[in-house]
């Protein structure tokens, strides 16, 4: 029988692989990229599965003033298409690192989630 102390340091061991693995897992939905497309392709918004704005690209079409309330809205649509896109990703790899590590499906670790 394993005395409290070797639980414990198991326990320990266990936790600081999982928070490895889960840093990894983070370095890794920030380098991963997802477009995000408003007004037809006016408007494109590269983002890592982080959230993190990598590019914006705007069609020339849009940059005249009298666009501006359109090309706003386009920027905040194709942003918000590109933040779906990458929560997406972000939750399949999040599933595949825990479901590595032997956790359940849905099993929200603190810091994590």
């Amino acid at each position: 029988m394993k005395s409290m102390e070797e639980m414990i340091q198991a326990a320990q061991q266990a936790a600081e692989t999982i928070q490895k693995q889960m840093n990894e897992t983070q370095a890794k939905l920030d380098a991963i990229e997802v477009e995000g497309v408003a007004g037809g392709g006016l408007v494109k918004i590269r983002c890592s599965a982080k959230g993190r704005v990598v590019a914006v690209n705007i069609d020339d079409s849009l940059m005249k003033p009298e666009e501006k309330p359109i090309l706003e809205d386009l920027i905040a649509a194709a942003y918000n298409d590109a933040r779906t896109k990458a929560d997406q990703v972000a939750n399949e790899e999040m599933q595949k690192a825990q479901q590595g590590m032997g956790l359940p499906p849905g099993f929200n670790l603190p810091g994590m989630g």
